[in-house]
């Protein structure tokens, strides 16, 4: 089979290494890549949001099956239009994107299909949010509506700080139009986790459970990021949780999506915080989530492509999910000021330095002549295996001391607590 992979970053870089592994491939492409999935893959120069050029590359080159990794294309509509010129494509259509396309949407969406979540209110004026501001406890949640590339989540200390964070996403525009509409919700206690799961339109089956952390510094401090590290499994999935969220959760989910007629095939990321043995969902998102793939496609024994298709198709089954019992740990390496200032095109070396059971996956990264330079806030996903969550961890800062860029930036204690 002849492959497109649309994205960029280091899950895409996953992607196309787990797809390289499966005898189906003839021939892989990504648009636009990045200097780690060109050593793999053929990378085409159209960015993500160039629909129509994907489209004309895809058709042009007879692609069999273009896998979306970003959620800019699936909320624009990309597999729409790869359907519509018959070509298959993995990732929600436009329908189904939007549940991470609109917070405010996937929040009555939870709220109508008594899904359990965070109570909330929407708000198109700045004023009228702040004036409501007394009906929520403090710490409370700001959200931007819209996609804000990770960051469009601000959690509030004080009341000062949420008239802020209100003033900064709907007048100044911090995150564009995104902004244009917020969510505020009340703060829940607790502990994140993250669930990837297929869907193929009829069934909803979790992959392996991962956790991801947020902050951009030790100890949970610091703004919110794209995610600077995970691990997976999640050592708080015990089969008493597992049964919560099924039921309450991921049957509720599939029930509302056949109730509303959304043909949803792909992935559903949905965002956990668990307390008591009980969850409620902090999100959906509808792609593969950022750090959480490079830890859970590592452990993935079954042929990731036989899984798309069955996605696509309609017919995927548990039984078609085989997972390694091993650990995985990925730590991410930013560039220095990541999330907000930083900048670009510094040199990384050590690359070819590290163990030879260290698995690098690329973020923010492009080749500049025989040099591979920084091109992002996150640049590196450094990942590996263990028998223990401990020898993972241990695997992978082993290794850190031998990359190196300019004002590299790490979390020393990912995969701790």
């Amino acid at each position: 089979m002849k492959i497109l992979v649309v994205g960029s970053g280091a899950r895409e870089h996953a992607i196309c290494w787990k797809l390289k592994q499966s005898s189906k491939l003839s021939k892989l492409y990504c648009a636009p890549g990045n200097a780690g999935i060109s050593q793999i893959a053929e990378c085409i120069e159209i960015k993500v949001d160039k629909l129509k050029e994907i489209v004309e590359f895809s058709v042009d080159s007879k692609i069999d099956l273009v896998v979306v990794g970003p959620e800019v294309p699936l909320v624009a509509g990309l597999v729409d239009m790869l359907n519509e010129k018959g070509i298959k494509a993995f990732g929600p259509v436009k329908s189904g994107a939007k549940f991470e396309g609109s917070k405010s949407y996937s929040k009555d969406f939870m709220k109508k299909h008594s899904i359990p979540s965070a109570r909330y209110e929407v708000y198109t004026d700045s004023e009228k949010a702040i004036g409501d501001l007394e009906k929520f406890n403090i710490p409370l949640v700001v959200k931007a509506d819209g996609l804000a590339a990770g960051k469009g989540v601000i959690i509030c200390e004080t009341r000062k700080e949420a008239e802020e964070a209100i003033k900064s996403i709907m007048d100044k525009k911090q995150f564009g139009d995104a902004g244009n509409t917020v969510v505020i919700e009340e703060f829940l206690r607790g502990t994140e986790a993250s669930l990837l799961c297929f869907v193929d339109g009829k069934n909803i089956i979790p992959m392996e459970s991962a956790r991801d952390y947020k902050k951009a510094y030790d100890g949970d401090k610091g703004l919110n990021t794209g995610g600077m590290g995970c691990f997976s499994p999640n050592t708080i999935f015990n089969v008493e949780l597992n049964q919560y969220i099924k039921k309450n959760i991921l049957d509720r989910t599939l029930k509302g999506f056949l109730a509303e007629g959304i043909n949803f095939k792909g992935v559903l990321f949905i965002g956990l915080i668990i307390k008591n043995n009980q969850a409620k969902v902090l999100e959906y998102n509808t792609r593969f989530g950022d750090p959480e793939t490079e830890v859970v496609l590592p452990r993935l024994k079954s042929d990731l492509i036989d899984i798309m298709l069955k996605c696509i198709e309609g017919n995927l089954s548990e039984d078609d999910l085989h997972w390694e019992d091993d650990n995985c740990v990925t730590l991410v390496l930013a560039s220095g000021g990541y999330p907000e200032n930083y900048e670009k095109g510094k040199e990384i070396t050590g690359l070819n330095k590290v163990d030879d059971d260290i698995i690098i996956f690329h973020g923010g990264t492009k080749l500049y002549g025989n040099k591979t330079v920084t091109d992002g806030g996150r640049v590196l996903a450094v990942t590996a295996m263990g028998n223990t969550l401990e020898e993972a961890r241990n695997k992978v800062y082993k290794n850190i001391p031998k990359i190196y860029f300019e004002k590299m930036q790490y979390r020393t204690d990912i995969a701790k607590f």
